[in-house]
């Protein structure tokens, strides 16, 4: 009976124990001068995302619009506290002007919690989870592939990409097959085909031949919607330390040293036969040789479309550091993932509102053909194309309406004393992380009026001046923005030029007008599809 008794009071003390480090974890905005909506035990306030009753922009647009007078907002991502900043100005201050509080993406997703280890992981060893004076280091190594110089020699890779994929588009048109279309497949094929060559220095055609390997296992790796990545991602949110021990990483590991294989053998064959292409895989070589430096680029700056972000100080720094060849290796992984998912997400949406918006695909339609005339039959440039304003126009717009990174995250790596100068001051605490919803406060009204319509003029030059660059954010903000947005546009707009040269996009019966969001926890995306016709245009 005593032993009974001492067993029932054990297991109450446990009980007692673990509902008070629960019920004492969500107390922590209840000290702070931040609202935030009532959390539910464990699941916080992400129960509606985990259980599939709201999109990921749905949940993001009420927790931004749950006090619309604040800056600053709480809410608990499972159990952990997250600060959600709403104002452009106090997202300006922290990611920017106070950027060395907040250097870091929140170390889960990875194989250590360390700045300096982080094993073999391919995303681990990627320029987005590295933290600390390693991620200053590799971001200042890979700046310089990224200039708008090196864009040009590029582009040859990208356009090739574009045509064949219109020729095979005609091709199919002709044999009378009528080309009802889901956009986001045709254009992850469009992007699988451009990384390919760009980043891994291999030909596929992932139109013509549709289960080719390249095309293949990528989508097995980024298949985050699998039963066995959703446990690997919670494992690494909830219990990260333990799952770093035991070695859990997103990426499988034979598809791992499928990739890892493929760029190595490639890097051996150019260094054994003086194969130079202008390309990420030259780009690792020249790193590896210390060839590669950052060049002031006059240019950039005249031909960066409104999107584009600028290189802060941090890319523009010399280092010492030398890579080894897994950590090289894995920058390619993170530009597979981009090229990917993130720019067809964003392809996929523009090419969307365009069919919805016929009066505005005119426009852009006619300013092709005035440029494609302007060529005299020579082939498009990387010039040529950024001088297209009304392109620009848009797919500012539609990375406006339709950011493919619905939010981004920043990590406190020292505490911070947040004062907006009004009366409001508490501690960020080292360890916290703010989320910065670009989906919401780009869909703002108080920012872009009228945020529900599609409206390219905004970003006319009569018009940009009114914008706050602190609202716009598709590309991230601060010196841990997307290195790579110069790429990401000329791959969008390289492909709205070729299709909507020869083909006009019209709504078939699978249209969803307005598209039903898909409740995945990861991505912005429509729940069944976007389906579209590509009509052939009458032209020579």
């Amino acid at each position: 009976m005593e032993v009974d008794l001492v067993t029932a009071l054990a297991l109450g003390a446990i009980i007692f124990l673990v509902y008070y480090y629960l019920f004492k974890n969500y107390q922590y905005f209840l000290t702070k001068p931040v609202p935030c909506p009532k959390p539910t035990l464990l699941l916080g306030n992400t129960g509606p995302m985990i259980f599939r009753r709201r999109d990921v922009s749905t949940h993001v647009r009420m927790l931004y619009n749950a006090f619309p007078e604040s800056k600053v907002v709480g809410f608990y991502d499972l159990m952990n506290p997250i600060y959600m900043l709403r104002d452009p100005e106090v997202i300006k201050q922290l990611a920017v002007k106070d950027f060395d509080n907040f250097t870091d993406h929140t170390p889960t997703m990875t194989n250590s919690s360390s700045e300096e280890t982080t094993g073999d992981s391919l995303f681990g060893n990627s320029l987005f989870a590295l933290r600390g004076q390693k991620w200053r280091d590799m971001r200042a190594t890979l700046s310089p592939a990224f200039t708008g110089s090196k864009m040009r020699h590029m582009f040859e890779f990208v356009a090739e990409c574009g045509q064949s994929m219109v020729q095979f588009m005609k091709a199919e048109a002709q044999a009378g097959k009528e080309l009802e279309l889901e956009m986001k497949d045709v254009f992850s094929r469009f992007g699988n085909d451009v990384i390919a060559t760009v980043a891994f220095g291999i030909k596929v055609d992932s139109l013509r031949n549709r289960e080719n390997e390249f095309y293949v296992k990528g989508k097995q790796m980024l298949n985050f919607q699998s039963l066995k990545v959703l446990i690997k991602f919670f494992a690494l949110r909830m219990v990260p330390t333990l799952a770093q021990k035991l070695g859990i990483d997103f990426v499988d590991a034979t598809l791992t040293k499928y990739f890892k294989d493929m760029i190595t053998d490639n890097m051996e064959q150019r260094k054994a036969h003086g194969i130079i292409r202008n390309d990420m895989i030259h780009m690792l070589l020249e790193v590896q040789k210390g060839a590669l430096k950052h060049q002031k680029d006059e240019q950039d700056a005249k031909d960066a479309g409104f999107a584009t972000v600028e290189e802060s100080n941090v890319g523009k720094v010399s280092h010492t550091r030398v890579w080894s060849e897994n950590e090289l290796i894995a920058q390619c992984f993170l530009f597979f993932l981009a090229g990917f998912d993130t720019i067809s997400t964003g392809m996929t949406f523009i090419t969307y509102e365009l069919c919805i918006n016929p009066d505005i695909q005119q426009k852009l339609y006619e300013e092709i053909i005035e440029t494609h005339k302007s060529l005299n039959g020579k082939p498009l440039t990387y010039e040529t194309l950024q001088k297209m304003n009304y392109l620009d126009m848009v797919v500012s717009e539609g990375l406006r309406k339709w950011p493919p990174a619905v939010v981004m995250d920043r990590y406190c790596t020292k505490d911070y004393v947040y004062d907006d100068g009004q009366g409001t001051r508490f501690l960020i605490e080292k360890g916290r992380t703010l989320w910065i919803p670009a989906i919401a406060i780009q869909n703002d009204p108080k920012h872009y009026p009228n945020p529900e319509k599609f409206d390219p003029e905004r970003f006319s030059e009569a018009n940009r001046a009114n914008i706050n660059a602190s609202a716009y954010l598709p590309f991230g903000v601060g010196p841990r923005n997307c290195i790579g947005s110069r790429l990401a546009l000329m791959e969008v707009k390289s492909i709205l030029y070729y299709i909507l040269k020869d083909f006009s996009l019209e709504r078939s019966p699978k249209t969803e007008v307005p598209l039903t969001l898909s409740k995945n926890l990861f991505a912005l995306q429509a729940e069944n599809g976007v389906w579209l016709t590509l009509k052939p245009r009458n032209t020579s």
